[in-house]
């Protein structure tokens, strides 16, 4: 008799074959001898101990991988992180439980250059993060498929299907148990009446006989998902809430085929029917409500035209969105979303950014100013240049982020998580002390008490009640215009002690506009700027923004951007320094020639001239202060503008601050702070502010579509209105309260039913209904947080 695989259980040649822990092991093929080996050379041989069916058979693995390495391909599914690390999220359809889940994170870690990956087990997604100087893609995906695995980059599309056919199939199996439900029902209530008035035995064993034949689909497919996830926990010595369901379902089916066998006690066909539908009920509702708009991540890229109209020598054609290249004029009518980031070239339009920004009011646009992917024109048609395509959009940079907040676990749900395996562990050790007391008091009434007992019990609502208002919460931030990417920020902004602002593009608008140019060599105004401007050429700092409207007839090079400093660089072969005094024009003692933003323009020791910006505040500080303030919270302005102009300002609204500090003095009083203890929340633009971004407790960066993607911080303010960062503060304290409401619910729901449940006092079906409600309950009122319109980016108040 021919010996099955080891690995995948087809037919084994004996020449392919290996010693395993002391016992020889034969294959079908050198692709699945191959794939052992190298589980096995990795240490991780106890895959095959923990894996719950067998795995396909291993292919080959060619060079197909290799066009993964390609840019052009990896430009739909990897991004590049700000410390050059790449992250790419693939699909892998082989994964079948949760040790091949544990089989690739142990063996991919292992490789060099990969710095991070997580799999996700139920929806067959891997998200990896590596050093594309030591590993190629390809390589990754070539180790996958060594272990078994197939690799391929995760599309947009399949989210949409995978929910769909997720809802169908809860239906089915909802429908299926319903069904089962109603017709072991019937059969029910004949034995019942029958224990009562009298029934023969030939038809006693005839309807317990059928009631089995109909559960049976009920326990092995309605219920199936249960005995999955509670098998493959169990595995890794996890509790998790499906332990005590199965458990629950398990023995009330066992007992009842065992009396239908034996034709002597009570079957439970009925009570299995009857939880296993309300549980899916439940869970179904449940689902449906996540899927909603409220907990929704659906990828606003999707809202995108599939064409647009490219003009090109006064022709216009319509190009497929994919064919659209950075430098090409798009024709943007009114009523059309914009499909790129560009700039008006031609004509101008009253846009609604509300998608980006969360700022409801239409933005009048016009020449020369920039609009953005997925905002809508709703006047005159304009023409744009495109500056962003695809991917490197603003649009694309805010679906990232948010993707990756989505995907962080805050404390306080691994803390929830953590005591709701606790309370399982404890509802089964009081489960096994009622067991025994009905069993010697009253075995007849001991399995149903002990079934509605672990049902009724199960801390569904417990788990949940965090994340659900977490992600409510979250999402809800988004719309108001603050973009979270980081989770740990929701947690964080209602426990705020201290707050840390930067002036220049944070309180004040960062909009510079030259006011003055004081000449102090032979060189005339134009000149002047003309050479700030190519020296500002390729600076994303808000000041280089006022110089970038100037004509460029030179070109700079051997540009040097120093943080905090200025920029230095060649123009036409003379070597200029502009920015601050003391970096411009390091070896002379200089005074600014009066109050105000004075930089100043040097070649060499030589000042070729002073010129002065200004800057307006931005809208609402007082009010933003005036809340700190009420409650409680210490304020400070952190700046590296010179002294006199940051006393000005702090005079002028009443705050606290320290001018002409450099972006190390700020971190070191930030983490001075901090060591007593402070809560510290930095508010910068994330230009020169990456390092106070990084080491504060939690951080909102004013950020625009450049600095997007680089910034460190926990979140980006899009719409710049700085109510809005009241009103998210108000939004983290009322997700506290949630979160507190919630668990106080699953809490007394779960302390009140257990003693209700350990006298027999709920039935099964009870139970089920109980357990599906208070779950159903916790979620719904995380709703709320995404659903109350009196929460917005304009009022900065929201209801108690």
């Amino acid at each position: 008799m021919s010996r099955a695989c080891f690995h995948c259980g087809l037919p084994a040649i004996d020449e392919f074959s290996i010693e395993i822990k002391g016992e020889n092991h034969a294959f079908c093929c050198m692709g699945c001898q191959a794939v052992t080996l190298a589980i096995m050379a990795g240490g991780l041989s106890d895959f095959y101990s923990y894996r719950d069916k067998l795995n396909v058979q291993a292919k080959p693995v060619g060079s197909s991988y290799l066009a993964y390495d390609l840019d052009e391909v990896q430009e739909e599914f990897v991004s590049l992180l700000e410390d050059g690390s790449s992250e790419a999220l693939i699909s892998i359809p082989d994964i079948s439980c949760a040790a091949c889940a544990w089989l690739i994170e142990n063996h991919i870690i292992n490789l060099d250059g990969v710095k991070k990956i997580s799999v996700n087990a139920t929806n067959y997604r891997c998200r990896i993060i590596w050093d594309k100087s030591r590993t190629k893609l390809s390589d990754i995906f070539i180790a996958l498929a060594k272990i078994g695995y197939t690799a391929t980059p995760y599309l947009e599309s399949q989210d949409g299907a995978m929910r769909k056919a997720q809802s169908r199939t809860a239906l089915i199996r909802l429908g299926v148990a319903g069904i089962g439900m109603m017709q072991v029902g019937m059969f029910a209530i004949a034995l019942h009446a029958g224990s009562i008035q009298g029934i023969e035995d030939s038809w006693q064993q005839f309807f317990r006989w059928f009631s089995l034949l109909v559960a049976t689909p009920v326990v092995f497919f309605s219920a199936a998902p249960f005995f999955k996830s509670a098998y493959n926990n169990l595995k890794l010595f996890h509790l998790n809430m499906d332990v005590p369901v199965s458990l629950a379902i398990g023995l009330a089916y066992v007992a009842s085929i065992w009396a239908t066998l034996h034709n002597t006690g009570d079957v439970y066909f009925d009570s299995i029917s009857m939880f296993t539908f309300f549980l899916l009920l439940g869970r179904f509702l449940e689902m449906k409500v996540r899927h909603s708009s409220a907990f929704s991540t659906e990828k606003i890229s999707r809202l995108l035209p599939l064409s647009v109209t490219r003009v090109n020598k006064q022709n216009r054609e319509e190009v497929p969105l994919k064919a659209l290249n950075i430098g090409d004029t798009v024709e943007v009518l009114a009523g059309e979303v914009i499909p790129c980031d560009g700039r008006i070239i031609e004509g101008h339009g009253v846009v609604d950014e509300s998608m980006l920004t969360g700022e409801f009011l239409p933005q009048s646009k016009k020449i020369g100013d920039f609009v953005f992917a997925g905002a809508t024109n709703h006047e005159t048609p304009f023409l744009l240049e495109a500056t962003a395509v695809s991917h490197k959009t603003q649009l694309a940079s805010v679906e990232q982020l948010v993707e990756r907040a989505m995907m962080d676990k805050p404390h306080i749900v691994a803390s929830a998580d953590r005591l709701a395996s606790r309370f399982i562990l404890f509802i089964l050790i009081t489960a096994f002390g009622v067991a025994t007391y009905w069993y010697f008091n009253a075995p007849d009434k001991a399995l149903w008490i002990v079934l509605s007992l672990l049902v009724a019990t199960c801390p569904c609502a417990l788990s949940l009640a965090t994340p659900a208002a977490l992600t409510a919460g979250t999402l809800r931030l988004r719309k108001i215009g603050l973009l979270v990417s980081s989770g740990q920020l929701v947690e964080k902004l209602a426990n705020v002690s201290h707050i840390v602002f930067d002036k220049t593009g944070t309180l004040t608008e960062g909009d510079f506009s030259i006011a003055k140019v004081l000449l102090q060599s032979d060189k005339s105004e134009a000149e002047v700027l003309e050479i700030i401007s190519a020296l500002e050429a390729n600076s994303r700092h808000p000041i280089a923004a006022a110089f970038q409207k100037t004509a460029l007839p030179y070109v700079a090079s051997n540009v040097e951007i120093i943080t905090g400093g200025g920029v230095a660089g060649e123009v036409d072969g003379i070597y200029y320094r502009f920015g601050k005094k003391s970096f411009a024009c390091p070896n002379k003692t200089l005074d600014y020639p009066s109050d105000g933003m004075w930089q100043l323009l040097a070649c060499g020791d030589e000042v070729v001239a002073w010129v002065l910006l200004v800057d307006k505040p931005r809208e609402y500080i007082q009010e933003l202060l005036n809340f700190l303030n009420s409650k409680k919270i210490k304020t400070l302005l952190l700046s590296g503008d010179r002294k006199a102009n940051v006393d000005l300002f702090a005079k002028t609204y009443n705050i606290e601050a320290v001018g002409q500090v450099s972006p190390e003095e700020k971190l070191a009083t930030i983490k001075n702070m901090q060591k007593d203890n402070a809560r510290v929340l930095m508010v910068g633009d994330g230009i020169n502010d990456v390092p106070v971004l990084s080491g504060a407790s939690m951080s909102i960066a004013m950020g625009d579509a450049t600095r997007l993607a680089q910034t460190h911080a926990d979140a980006v303010l899009m719409n710049g209105n700085l109510r809005t960062i009241v009103t998210a503060m108000e939004l983290a304290t009322r997700i506290r309260f949630k979160i507190k409401q919630n668990l106080t619910w699953a809490l007394i729901y779960n302390v009140s039913i257990l003693p209700l449940a350990a006298v027999g006092w709920v039935p099964p079906y009870a139970a089920a209904i109980g357990m599906s409600l208070s779950s159903l309950l916790v979620v719904l009122n995380a709703v709320r947080l995404g659903a109350d319109n009196s929460s917005d980016g304009n009022s900065g108040k929201i209801k108690k």
